[in-house]
């Protein structure tokens, strides 16, 4: 078979040259649990029209964020993307291949990487930015592993605002790298906890702002108690629009800033692609992952770009590489230079400002929800809130009514105890019709 080129005697010589009984032992670190016994329950051929007919069924069953009110949130937003950028990314320029792996050729490409790298570094109000990480969770881990490089120490605290999801990707990197991770409790304003958590063992310390619960922090005590100990500190940024509003995290103190850069220029996509962004003080560019480009000029003296740090494996002696990442998010990093260009400076603050107004229009409408507490006092565009119920049951009864009303907690925290717990987000796309529609739904459900 043209597809099947390996006999039964093929497979075998091939595992005995590795030292491999049988097949089974290529996946024993896959837990038993996440294997599957049988096939999955599918035909096992179909034509092309069944095959579409059947996905394009699967398709339907999904709510687009578009279709209705929407005020989910928690490392994911919605947020309005010009057309204009679809149509730029579009031109010949950019329509190029996978990877530059000559890439003083690829000029066009170059550029617009250093130019995001520029954005990224004023947006951080960090010195260096790299060429962009797969998304904002890969990037923390690759943080983490960074700070263990570069203060030779193996343990990480994780503040108890971060996201859980890029937790458990610290989690899973730090397993195999040898580094500890203290992971503190679920907290709505942890500040405390972490300064307490941070000793002579400590590499780095993992904050998140907004975090998880949507409180907007002040680093600058926490940067200043982590590096009087010798540990470097990581500011976690999941909604990037906020930094058009807040101070930014390199004016208080922080060594390495990692953000999901998906809320600019990029829609959600049903979950990705999306678009890491990392940012470091200067001093430690050479313990950065990834890639970076410089501008320089020619023979001639003309303005051309380079790339002037690789730290993968495959462009450096394996023991010398800083991390495995095998190439940048190209299209997403372009969306997001693109629309970064098309607001500027003063548009991306207005549009952080219409996002606070939204989030606090939200909050006065639910205030007058009987059995609706408020629980984060300081945010940017999202909250939580407690509801007088199971939010997960909540959620799919206002789902139900056309209402997308957050996220509950339960679904990234599952250890029990803030059941009752509710995300909700506001962005430039929620209307007073939406948020009215909410308030409603909700008074009808309590």
């Amino acid at each position: 078979m043209r597809y099947l080129p390996l006999s039964p005697s093929d497979r075998s010589a091939m595992l005995g040259v590795i030292g491999a009984a049988t097949i089974d032992d290529l996946f024993v670190d896959v837990p038993m649990a996440a294997r599957r016994d049988r096939p999955v329950d599918l035909p096992f051929h179909q034509g092309e029209f069944e095959v579409e007919r059947a996905l394009g069924a699967l398709a339907g069953r999904n709510r687009a964020a578009g279709q209705g009110p929407f005020f989910c949130g928690a490392g994911a937003y919605r947020h309005h993307v010009p057309a204009t950028v679809d149509h730029i990314i579009q031109r010949s320029e950019f329509l190029t291949s996978y990877t530059p792996y000559q890439p003083e050729i690829a000029q066009g490409t170059l550029q617009y990487l250093f130019e995001f790298q520029t954005q990224v570094a004023a947006l951080t109000g960090m010195d260096v930015a790299n060429a962009s990480m797969y998304d904002g969770s890969t990037a923390t881990a690759e943080a983490v592993m960074m700070a263990a490089r570069v203060t030779r120490r193996g343990k990480a605290v994780l503040s108890g605002g971060l996201h859980p999801h890029y937790a458990r990707t610290v989690e899973t990197l730090a397993k195999v790298a040898g580094v500890e991770v203290q992971r503190l409790d679920a907290a709505i304003d942890g500040e405390a906890a972490v300064l307490e958590a941070i000793d002579a063992g400590t590499a780095c310390v993992v904050v998140q702002t907004p975090n998880l619960f949507g409180t907007v922090t002040d680093v600058t005590a926490i940067a200043a108690a982590a590096q009087a100990k010798g540990a470097l500190l990581i500011v976690v940024v999941t909604e990037v629009v906020s930094l058009g509003l807040l101070k930014s995290p390199g004016e208080m103190g922080a060594d390495i800033v990692v953000a999901e850069g998906q809320s600019i220029g990029n829609a959600l996509n049903f979950g990705g692609p999306y678009v890491g962004l990392f940012a470091a003080r200067e001093k430690y560019v050479r313990q950065m992952p990834g890639r970076l480009c410089g501008e320089t000029v020619d023979a001639d003296g003309r303005r051309g770009f380079v790339l002037t740090l690789s730290t993968r494996e495959q462009h450096i002696r394996r023991d010398k590489a800083t991390s495995n990442i095998c190439t940048n998010s190209g299209l997403c990093a372009l969306s997001f230079t693109i629309h970064m260009s098309l607001l500027g400076e003063v548009g991306l603050r207005k549009l952080a400002a219409i996002n606070h107004a939204k989030a606090r229009d939200l909050r006065d409408g639910l205030m007058g929800v009987p059995g609706v507490e408020i629980l984060t006092e300081r945010f940017f565009n999202e909250f939580a809130i407690r509801v007088p119920t199971d939010a997960a049951l909540l959620v799919e009864t206002l789902a139900g009514q056309g209402i997308l009303a957050g996220v509950p907690l339960s679904r990234l925290s599952p250890k029990g105890g803030m059941d009752d717990v509710l995300l909700v987000c506001a962005t430039e796309t929620t209307t007073s019709s939406d948020i009215a529609a909410l308030v409603a739904a909700l008074k009808g459900a309590f």
